[in-house]
């Protein structure tokens, strides 16, 4: 009879010990998905204005020397 409350004793232990670390890495998951956000956030920000930055570049640079041209001409 004791060793079936001891085999109720540390299966319950063991399933709260499972609870325990599935809290815990949730937790430390939460925890490091955020950091990973804050971190990856501005940089795609910057990655996109440097694309759209880049794509932006002919168009100005073209009316620039059609600017340059004109100011040559007159």
């Amino acid at each position: 009879m004791l060793d079936f409350l001891f085999l109720i004793l540390f299966c319950w232990l063991f399933f709260k010990a499972i609870v325990l670390c599935l809290k815990a890495a949730w937790g430390l998951t939460k925890i490091l998905a955020s950091i990973l956000f804050a971190l990856a956030v501005p940089a795609l920000i910057g990655c996109l204005l440097f694309a759209g930055g880049l794509l932006l570049l002919l168009p100005v640079g073209m009316m620039g020397l059609a600017l340059l041209m004109l100011k040559s001409c007159t």
